[in-house]
C-alpha cells in the first residue's frame, strides 16, 4: 500500500479565498488502487509548516507528498521543479515577517526537488488545462513549504517523492462569463492527473 499526503494552504494576506483548502478536499475522494490518501490543509504561516510538516511525514510516513499552492498571478498551472533557498519580506497568515532572506543559512541556494516533473506536465496537459514547469516556487509559503518537503525527501526514511503544484486563482463560487475561465472543478481534474502519476510512480 502506498501513502501519499496531499497538501494544500489556507487564506493569506490578499488571497481571503484560497482554492487549493477546497481543491485537497476533492482530491482525497479520489480512489487509486493500492494507495491510501492522507490529507492536511496548512494554516499559512511559516511556524505551521515548521510544527505540522514533521508530525504529519512523523505519523502517516508517506511514500510521497503532493503539495499545492496558489499562485494569485498565474494563468495556468506551474510544476515546480526546484526550491529557492530565499525568504521574501512579506507577512504571513499571523503577520510574521521573516528576519533573514535565506530559510538555511550556509546552503544552497536552491535545490531539485524529487518528483517525476515531465510526466506530470504531460498528465496536466492531457486533461485541457494549460501547464509548464517552473524553476522558481517563489519565495513565500509555498516556496518554504518546497524546501522543507524536500528536505525531508532527501533525508534518511523521508518520502520518496516530494511534487509542487501551483494553481491560479478560481472564483470561490462558479460564475458564467463569455470568455471560459478556470474553474475548481478544471483544477480537481489536473490535481487529479498528478495525484495519479505520483502514485503510478511510487508503486512503479
Amino acid at each position: 500500500m502506498t501513502t501519499i499526503l496531499i497538501t494544500g494552504f489556507g487564506p493569506f494576506p490578499g488571497a481571503p479565498f484560497n482554492p487549493t483548502g477546497p481543491l485537497v478536499e476533492r482530491l482525497a475522494k479520489v480512489k487509486l488502487p493500492r494507495t491510501k490518501i492522507v490529507t492536511h490543509i496548512f494554516e499559512t504561516s511559516y511556524a505551521a509548516v515548521d510544527r505540522d510538516l514533521p508530525k504529519l511525514l512523523k505519523r502517516t510516513k508517506p511514500d510521497a507528498v503532493l503539495m499545492f499552492g496558489l499562485a494569485s498571478r498565474a494563468r495556468i498551472v506551474r510544476i515546480e521543479t526546484r526550491a529557492q533557498n530565499a525568504l521574501a519580506a512579506l507577512p504571513d497568515a499571523t503577520g510574521r515577517t521573516p528576519k533573514h532572506a535565506a530559510i538555511a543559512k550556509g546552503k544552497a541556494k536552491a535545490q531539485p526537488m524529487a518528483l517525476p516533473s515531465y510526466l506530470i506536465l504531460q498528465a496536466v496537459r492531457k486533461t485541457g488545462q494549460r501547464a509548464r514547469l517552473s524553476r522558481d516556487a517563489g519565495q513565500y509559503l509555498c516556496n518554504y513549504l518546497c524546501w522543507r518537503a524536500t528536505e525531508a525527501a532527501t533525508g534518511k526514511n523521508g518520502p520518496r517523492l516530494a511534487a509542487f503544484v501551483h494553481v491560479p486563482l478560481v472564483a470561490e463560487k462558479p460564475v458564467k462569463t463569455v470568455k471560459k475561465k478556470i474553474t475548481l472543478d478544471d483544477l480537481v481534474i489536473a490535481g487529479t492527473a498528478a495525484l495519479r502519476v505520483v502514485a503510478k510512480t511510487c508503486h512503479d
